[in-house]
């Protein structure tokens, strides 16, 4: 509860006193691990984490050592960890995504990408999986690729709103203006305060010709946060049947419903 509530300091005391008296307490261990990890001091976790994956196969526990050990600046074995749990059969999924962020962030991309497709070998059907080798692919300029998995995630989990923004962003990029105008439609549908996916909405409208109905999104992702009239300047500019203005203050006119002079 302490941990759901984001009282960190509250529950590594917990935790600590749960493992003063057992130092192998595997669900203090973890508790402890998100807990300091909430207090960005995750490193001092690796030595409670060892302990239990001294113990036995757990890959829960391995693969959070695994992400703590590289966030430590101990890349190299962060990732030996990560390789050895994604070994491991049966498979515990998140040990794959783990590692191909791992991967990716190390710049090798292309061991990343096999690395979730090593996964969904597995797992066909997981979601997630297809979620980041659909992110992967995008990352890689792999665009009609990513569209396709991408795809197959939202058939499977139609209301997964980052599948669906994922999707919509790569789309644009496919040139597929009118798929993208419904997935970020349906993450909107679910989060209409959601003013980013709002402006790629109104990016996909303005190619679609769409004019009226992209300057009244930029409209709503600008009322009331001033902060982002250079987005949606940006996504004016930007498009190729967008509008370009030659100060912010014409642009705030022009979406505030004025003419600028």
């Amino acid at each position: 509860m302490a941990l759901r509530a984001q009282q960190f300091a509250q529950a590594e005391q917990i935790a600590t006193n749960i493992l003063k008296s057992n130092r192998t307490d595997r669900h203090a261990a973890l508790l402890l691990a998100h807990a300091l990890m909430g207090q960005k001091r995750g490193d001092e976790a690796i030595a409670p984490l060892e302990r239990i994956a001294r113990r036995g196969d757990d890959g829960e526990v391995e693969t959070l050592l695994g992400a703590l050990l590289c966030g430590a600046g101990r890349a190299t074995d962060g990732i030996a960890q990560l390789r050895r749990t994604a070994a491991r059969r049966p498979p515990y999924l998140p040990s794959f995504q783990e590692l191909a962020g791992q991967l990716a962030k190390a710049g090798q991309y292309d061991e990343a990408i096999s690395t979730v497709e090593a996964g969904l070998a597995l797992a066909p059907g997981s979601v997630d999986l297809k979620y980041d080798l659909g992110r992967l692919l995008h990352e890689t300029d792999q665009i009609a690729r990513a569209a396709s998995i991408l795809r197959e995630a939202c058939a499977a989990a139609p209301g997964r709103p980052d599948v669906l923004n994922q999707l919509g962003r790569v789309l644009i990029l496919h040139g597929d203006y009118a798929g993208a105008v419904d997935a970020f439609r349906r993450v909107l549908a679910l989060y209409p305060d959601d003013r980013s996916t709002r402006a790629y909405l109104a990016t996909s409208l303005f190619e679609q010709g769409e004019r009226d109905a992209a300057e009244t999104a930029l409209r709503a992702v600008i009322r009331g946060q001033p902060q982002l009239l250079g987005r949606a300047a940006f996504v004016m500019a930007a498009g190729s049947r967008g509008r370009f203005f030659f100060s912010q203050g014409d642009v705030a006119k022009f979406l505030g419903g004025e003419r600028p002079a």
